[in-house]
């Protein structure tokens, strides 16, 4: 059983956020982001309430700007997905968690060093370039048991 209901045009559509955001880091890079993502589709909690799909994710505007980025800035989230990504994208979808996203609902690139909390949240770990930060303990229990 998946993580989360999902249909082929999700798969592509992460798999293309999933490039754009984390090329540069890799394979493993890659599949943290996806994590992020399935795991906002996952919460039901702070920012994250209504968001029930990868769309509703990856689409999800907060204080006037997207989410991610990549879609607001990223010329390489508006190219198709490879398959390498998408094959990426559904071990995301269907079971692939691991430290430091494994909980994590967000990530960013401080161009330094990780700051101890982002918003409030704890710091859970850092891949190359990006520090990732999972909610508060009690603040998203969603997020721990599915």
């Amino acid at each position: 059983m998946s993580r989360i209901a999902y249909r082929s045009s999700d798969v592509d559509l992460m798999a293309r956020m999933m490039r754009a955001e984390a090329e540069g880091e890799g394979k493993q890079g890659m599949l943290y982001v996806g994590n992020v993502i399935v795991n906002r589709v996952v919460a039901d909690c702070t920012d994250f309430n209504d968001l029930r799909t990868v769309e509703d994710v990856i689409f999800h505007v907060q204080g006037g700007n997207y989410s991610f980025e990549a879609v607001q800035k990223g010329n390489v989230f508006y190219q198709r997905a490879r398959d390498s990504e998408r094959r990426l994208a559904r071990r995301n979808l269907e079971y692939w968690r691991e430290h430091p996203a494994k909980y994590a609902l967000w990530y960013f690139n401080p161009y330094g060093p990780c700051p101890p909390t982002w918003y409030d949240q704890p710091f859970s770990g850092q891949f190359k370039e990006h520090c990732f930060y999972e909610p508060a303990p009690g603040t998203c229990d969603s997020v721990y048991t599915r």
